[in-house]
């Protein structure tokens, strides 16, 4: 489970990436340096939670599926929370576009959760763990 689940990590993160970049370029480019910080800002904020998840559910994997998909669940609505209270902190900031920061992070969630979407069903992965006690007894 642990190796189909960073195979579909790699894959969402390279197009990820490429968007984010994309993303800062545009938001520099309508925005001027604001728009770049603000657009930094944005893929900051993806990758700081989207790592986080990555950590979080890959210990829980280690553990059992079970495990995996409650420490999915919480982290979350952890990230919910979180981003809450940050949306919230920098609201009426004037030192960067908040704008660029609001369409970069967007964007770069879409892309991630297509790309994960994607990868996931392309990858072979096993539904059920095979009891190999019961193949060695035959039954």
């Amino acid at each position: 489970m642990l190796a189909s689940y960073a195979t579909v990590v790699r894959r969402a993160a390279v197009p990820t990436a490429a968007a984010a970049a994309v993303m800062v370029a545009v938001s520099a480019w309508l925005a001027g340096i604001k728009g770049l910080i603000g657009a930094a800002c944005g893929v900051a904020i993806v990758v700081v939670f989207f790592g986080l998840s990555i950590l979080v559910v890959g210990r829980a994997a280690r553990v059992s599926q079970s495990a995996m998909m409650v420490a999915a669940l919480a982290t979350f609505l952890v990230k919910i929370v979180a981003l809450a209270v940050v949306v919230s902190a920098l609201d009426g900031t004037t030192a960067f576009s908040t704008k660029a920061l609001g369409f970069t992070a967007v964007g770069c969630i879409l892309v991630w959760s297509a790309a994960q979407v994607i990868a996931a069903m392309r990858v072979r992965m096993l539904y059920v763990e095979p009891d190999g006690e019961a193949v060695r007894r035959g039954g």
